[in-house]
């Protein structure tokens, strides 16, 4: 930048001496060179012009299915909608703790203006890189602590599983089902609850029977987790894990299960009832587009069925009509708020009335949930 200031002060300086090779024709196509190449070099020009550049963090390698799968799509959805506007950038595969802050700190360091962040063990990764860049906006996914900028958004994914918990309640024949949980943290206890209250909706004497991971993605310990159930009566499984081998593991064993995240039939085509989906495509645009207008804030978002960001579909060949419309009816429920997964009466699984008829949970109730309920074989995992 100095090297093409100078060139255009010492041209200028010269057409003040008059000299007449200043005033040539060689002299002005020099001259508006230099000024063109200043101007491209220029802050102001190459914020008016460059994309923002948008980065995405995964915990698992990039898939056919499953979790990052889903955020992919976002992603994908975000270039989609706006073009050149934005350039996206990824890391898959990226460990909670330590390695997460490195990619992350990495991504602002190199001109990423936006950053999602999409796994809970990347909320306090996210707001340590966040207090280094304030001009960086983040979204801290399935985070719920926020700062000037770091907002967090998650997904009611309990409508979904209790929407899966009565596909399941029709479709079992030994009234058993297995759920294989990756950690013991509000979001999948609800999910556990939810489909067991779900299933004993429509199954009253159903089970549910619990396999604790520890882990989002472990693929060959998800497979054992489902064959380990298969051989305690169990005929149907749930999962909350980032990949299809619980599907294919039910696929092998002639079993039934709910896929999650993504739809699994390529995995599981016999095997899969019903899929419980997330779709984070128009949140993601939605906040990017508000980076580029100037108008993102802070703040914390919470869809579910109604926004659109939880939906089940995508049954299986299995499932008679009957259950499928059954299934999709309740989905309205739960849009329309007429059906509520979390209203009491309910008991936790020693015996202990947790929501008393007529009440249901607060959303500071759901957010904290901290035990299982009726129904569900096993405790909240330490």
């Amino acid at each position: 930048m100095k090297s093409v200031t100078s060139k255009i002060r010492s041209k200028i300086q010269c057409l003040r001496r008059s000299n007449r090779y200043c005033y040539s024709e060689g002299m002005y196509k020099n001259l508006a060179a230099a000024v063109a190449a200043a101007c491209c070099f220029s802050p102001v020009f190459s914020q008016a012009t460059d994309p923002l550049k948008v980065g995405f963090v995964y915990v698992a390698p990039v898939s056919d299915t499953g979790w990052v799968r889903q955020h992919d799509e976002g992603r994908k959805a975000v270039e989609a909608a706006l073009g050149a506007k934005v350039r996206t950038t990824f890391v898959e595969n990226v460990p909670e703790g330590p390695d997460a802050e490195r990619v992350i700190r990495d991504l602002a360091q190199q001109g990423h203006k936006l950053i999602f962040t999409p796994s809970f063990g990347y909320m306090e990764p996210t707001l340590k890189v966040a207090r280094d860049f304030p001009d960086v906006r983040f979204e801290s996914i399935t985070g719920y602590k926020t700062t000037p900028n770091v907002a967090a958004a998650n997904a009611r994914y309990y409508e979904g599983r209790y929407l899966a918990g009565i596909a399941a309640g029709r479709m079992t024949r030994t009234r058993v089902a297995g759920y294989i949980a990756a950690f013991p943290i509000p979001e999948v206890v609800q999910g556990i609850n939810a489909f067991t209250l779900g299933m004993r909706s429509v199954n009253a004497d159903a089970q549910v029977k619990v396999v604790w991971l520890n882990a989002w993605f472990d693929p060959p310990r998800e497979r054992e987790a489902a064959l380990t159930l298969f051989n305690q009566d169990v005929d149907v499984i749930a999962f909350h894990t980032a990949s299809d081998a619980a599907m294919v593991a039910a696929q092998e064993r002639g079993r039934m299960a709910v896929a999650y995240h993504s739809d699994m039939r390529k995995a599981g085509p016999d095997a899969q009832i019903a899929a419980v989906t997330h779709h984070w495509g128009d949140y993601y645009t939605s906040r990017t587009r508000a980076v580029l207008d100037g108008s993102w804030k802070s703040g914390t978002v919470w869809g579910g069925v109604a926004e659109g960001m939880i939906r089940i579909g995508h049954f299986g060949p299995k499932v008679p009509k009957a259950v499928q419309t059954e299934v999709l009816a309740r989905q309205k429920d739960i849009a329309s708020g007429r059906l509520q997964p979390f209203a009491g009466p309910i008991a936790d699984n020693d015996g202990n009335l947790m929501v008393a008829k007529g009440q249901a949970m607060t959303l500071g109730q759901i957010q904290g949930m901290n035990f299982l309920v009726s129904g569900v074989q096993g405790k909240v995992a330490k």
